[in-house]
């Protein structure tokens, strides 16, 4: 039963981390490698989703060698796929700073003020998804 147990466990794991293999309908491999699962933000917060319509906004950001974004709060979900480049995000409430880099995945802290600094020598590239109410913004600049 053991055995049993510890290879079903051992199975869950290696589908979960490998990257899982698919056909199209053709028969062709198709190759589906996970980026990211997670329940809570970058500060730690709760992933929760807006109560009224959603509505998804999809968008690049290209952030040139040393620019830094303005002090900001997103009042919903935003999650970021760094496409290249390296990107500091520092939480100006608390001081505490992540740097992403090529093939990390972000999901962003809600209702926090914070802002993003390209620290590497090439320009940072971002796909960017919004989670929104339908009709509102993501993004609320400190005054």
């Amino acid at each position: 039963m053991r055995k049993i147990l510890a290879s079903a466990l051992l199975l869950a794991v290696a589908s979960f981390v490998l990257p899982a293999h698919a056909l199209d309908s053709s028969g062709t491999p198709v190759v589906v490698t996970p980026l990211a699962s997670r329940t809570t933000t970058a500060s730690g917060q709760p992933i929760t989703l807006p109560q009224k319509n959603l509505q998804v906004l999809v968008s690049t950001y290209d952030i040139a060698p040393g620019a830094t974004l303005p002090v900001h709060r997103h009042p919903f979900p935003r999650y970021a796929y760094v496409e290249a480049g390296r990107l500091k995000v520092t939480n100006v409430e608390t001081g505490n700073s992540n740097t992403y880099k090529t093939g990390d995945f972000i999901i962003e802290m809600i209702g926090q003020w914070h802002q993003a600094t390209n620290v590497g020598d090439t320009e940072v590239k971002l796909l960017v998804i919004d989670q929104v109410e339908e009709g509102a913004k993501n993004t609320e600049l400190r005054q």
